[in-house]
């Protein structure tokens, strides 16, 4: 079993923003009745939401070897479905409200605001043995694309994340992050395994509500995206009052040097703890971390690599970088990374296609004292007349000028688009951009949009920008 609850029986596990709570021996309860009804080892729906039937649905399944796939409970039906046809689960676990949709699939189990729908397709796929999970990647939704994790890549790395944190079960940890997203379901974990409280509430930092239980509850940490903190920045969080508040922890990308010192410089001052993470769903979860002592002088770092795990950088020719401030790319080896992907029900047999090793992605560089820090992504890079641009250092150096502006760049060769939110800045952006590179403003285009499109964690999807310059 992935998590031992007979030390904490007595323990609340999960507190909703509703009143309502469940001690560590009512979760093992719930989720052996849960795990009973549906009686083998199989694939299964699961609509995410942070609320406790979600929470219990993943738990019973983890424990008992029941293979769930995290989906957001708000997926477009039409998406479900085509996802249902490619993956044919045996059942449905979903809030109760949903199941009017599936007016062909029977009930057999409810509880906690969730029903269980038992479905009738005919052919079901083999499983791996020691498959445990499918996640989204960076939860994005829609795609047929799942992270294929074992259940020693999420014990390890819930190991991991516990022992860096120094996490016990004195935590009350507030959900802030979708639980089908990688960065929130490891918070889920990492607090279950030390027998901490989970605060769980489905309301965003923008609303009144969420602040109240947060206070109401004493909650001890909370983890955020990049987005997450910019938006606490807008929201006058540094003059909050909140003295129960000990951690917080950022992940999901990198954030804007400004706001990591601005947020390190807040917590040094009161006493609290604010830890950079890095992370993949290919990894589990988490690569690397910037120890809390390190927030302020290392600021812009992510870290160096967690317990048990190794980084190192690679050329372009495969051959390690050796000397610091030379960029490479990022490679991780350890052992939480994940099986490999599943784009279908074939897939769902197939074992460790990565042994151990992973290519980020990422570009990096380390300083002399093996602290990394992310450079950009090895595919938002633009060559501008014969000049390297990081498309990612654009965004950060846009948003550092411009603070409430919403924006992102992307292009091709010898073509920036710059996209904003607001017209009136459209030139601003553009001449800021332009002084900045030192590049002719002919490479440059901006592109008003309504939004910018971001995924479930938060993170801004570049290829539904595509559509305006290819």
């Amino acid at each position: 079993m992935m998590w031992n609850f007979n030390e904490f029986l007595d323990n609340t596990a999960l507190r909703s923003d509703d009143g309502t709570q469940l001690t560590y021996r009512e979760l093992g309860e719930e989720t052996g009745r849960l795990a009973s009804a549906i009686g083998k080892r199989c694939l299964v729906f699961s609509m995410c939401s942070n609320t406790e039937g979600s929470v219990i649905g993943y738990v019973s399944f983890i424990q008992n070897r029941i293979v769930p796939v995290l989906l957001n409970a708000h997926l477009d039906q039409e998406l479900l479905e085509a996802l249902l046809e490619k993956y044919n689960p045996a059942f449905l676990w979903m809030p109760d409200a949903m199941t009017e949709k599936f007016p062909g699939f029977q009930c057999v189990y409810q509880s906690r605001g969730y029903s269980l729908l038992k479905t009738d397709y005919e052919k079901s796929w083999p499983l791996y043995e020691e498959l445990g999970l499918l996640l989204t990647t960076s939860g994005s939704t829609g795609s047929p694309k799942f992270v294929r994790q074992s259940y020693k890549n999420i014990e390890v790395n819930t190991r991991q994340i516990a022992e860096y944190l120094e996490l016990d079960q004195e935590e009350r940890a507030i959900t802030t992050l979708p639980m089908n997203y990688t960065y929130g379901l490891s918070i889920i974990n990492s607090h279950l395994l030390v027998g901490a409280e989970i605060l769980l509430t489905d309301k965003t930092m923008m609303e009144r509500g969420f602040w109240s239980f947060m206070k109401e509850q004493k909650a001890t940490s909370f983890g955020g995206v990049p987005y997450t903190y910019e938006m606490l920045d807008k929201l006058r969080f540094f003059r909050m009052d909140l003295p129960d508040l000990k951690t917080m922890t950022q992940a999901g990308g990198k954030l804007i040097p400004e706001l990591h010192k601005k947020f390190a410089e807040y917590a040094a001052e009161k006493g609290k703890r604010f830890i950079v993470m890095y992370g993949q769903c290919e990894a589990t979860a988490r690569m690397g971390y910037l120890p809390a002592d390190k927030a302020v002088e290392k600021c812009g770092s992510m870290g160096i690599a967690i317990p048990g795990g190794v980084f190192h950088l690679i050329d372009v020719n495969g051959e390690a970088v050796t000397e610091p401030h030379v960029t490479g790319e990022l490679v991780y080896e350890g052992e939480n990374v994940t099986l490999g992907y599943a784009e279908c029900g074939e897939d769902l047999s197939k074992g460790d296609e990565r042994n151990g090793f992973l290519q980020t992605g990422d570009m990096a560089q380390f300083d002399e004292d093996g602290y990394y820090y992310i450079v950009g992504r090895r595919k938002r890079f633009l060559k501008i007349y014969g000049n390297r641009v990081n498309l990612d250092e654009v965004d950060r150096m846009i948003k550092g000028k411009f603070e409430n502006l919403e924006c992102a760049s992307a292009g091709v060769d010898d073509h920036m688009y710059l996209f904003v939110t607001d017209e009136a800045y459209g030139e601003q952006v553009k001449e800021f951009v332009v002084a900045k590179t030192g590049l002719n403003q002919a490479a440059f285009k901006v592109i008003v949009v309504d939004s910018i499109p971001k995924n479930d964690a938060g993170k801004t999807l570049y290829r539904e920008l595509e559509k305006y310059y290819k």
